[in-house]
């Protein structure tokens, strides 16, 4: 199954929590799409960590913390998928 809609947007959601990954859902997207997300989360992490957020916010740095937490587990449960089922990447 292809991935419907911006794979860029897709990874966004799995940072503000919208959307989980696990092996189950990972099955429907092909090796192609499973690097596209990859590549994804990698840009979105990237852009999140440029983001400035003032010291005296708790909540803010607390909030990014939780996407950044979230993104990198998406992309350790996907390169774990791919490193099972012997998928390069």
């Amino acid at each position: 199954m292809a991935i419907s809609g911006n794979p860029k947007k897709f990874a966004r959601d799995i940072g503000e929590g919208f959307f989980t990954l696990s092996t189950a859902t990972l099955r429907q997207y092909a090796p192609a799409d499973l690097k596209v997300i990859l590549t994804n989360l990698g840009i979105v992490a990237r852009e999140l960590r440029g983001e400035q957020i003032p010291l005296e916010d708790v909540l803010a740095l607390k909030a990014k913390n939780m996407k950044l937490s979230r993104l990198n587990q998406a992309d350790m449960i996907i390169r774990a998928h791919c490193k099972k089922l012997r998928i390069p990447l």
